[in-house]
């Protein structure tokens, strides 16, 4: 069903394109591309999602670190939309890898270490990107000089004491 609007631009424009696709066709045409492209697109987000076009939001967005620890992207950097789920795997791992060298270095035992990988869709193109990650770890410390631990222990031994029993006849 054409509108008035589409109607209009059909009619309205010499290369017989649509207003939205002489939006994409100059944009094609600006980027250094094929502007006969255009009429491959309905809109100038489909081109955008497929990649005709570049995408502003997706060109500019940076990924920055807010932990404590020494880890890369501590200063905010661009990474491509394609390679981000590689470098935050990689960055996440990074805090894996520390917590297992803190654990080892006190004397604890990491009992779980886990990485969630966050994604979101971008307004402008519409494309899903990772957009962060989360790192999560349990380290068990032994902790013998503390009284609560020393208690703990007692208790445990009167509750526990006798109960494997093991007899040669």
């Amino acid at each position: 069903m054409l509108g008035i609007n589409s109607a209009y631009n059909v009619v309205g424009q010499p290369n017989g394109l649509t207003f939205s696709e002489n939006k994409v066709a100059k944009e094609i045409k600006l980027q250094g591309g094929n502007e006969a492209l255009a009429k491959n697109y309905a809109s100038e987000k489909a081109a955008k999602r497929a990649g005709v076009i570049e995408c502003e939001t997706c060109a500019n967005r940076k990924y920055q670190d807010g932990s404590d620890e020494n880890v890369s992207f501590k200063s905010a950097q661009h990474v491509s939309p394609e390679a981000a789920g590689a470098r935050v795997r990689g960055h996440e791992q990074e805090h894996v890898s520390n917590a297992y060298d803190k654990a080892s270095k006190e004397g604890g035992k990491v009992i779980n270490a886990s990485v969630a990988i966050h994604t979101a869709i971008c307004p402008e193109c519409g494309r899903t990107y990772v957009s962060g990650g989360t790192t999560t770890t349990q380290i068990k410390y032994p902790n013998e000089d503390n009284p609560y631990q020393k208690s703990r222990k007692a208790a445990d031994e009167g509750a526990l004491a006798g109960m494997n029993f093991d007899a040669k006849l």
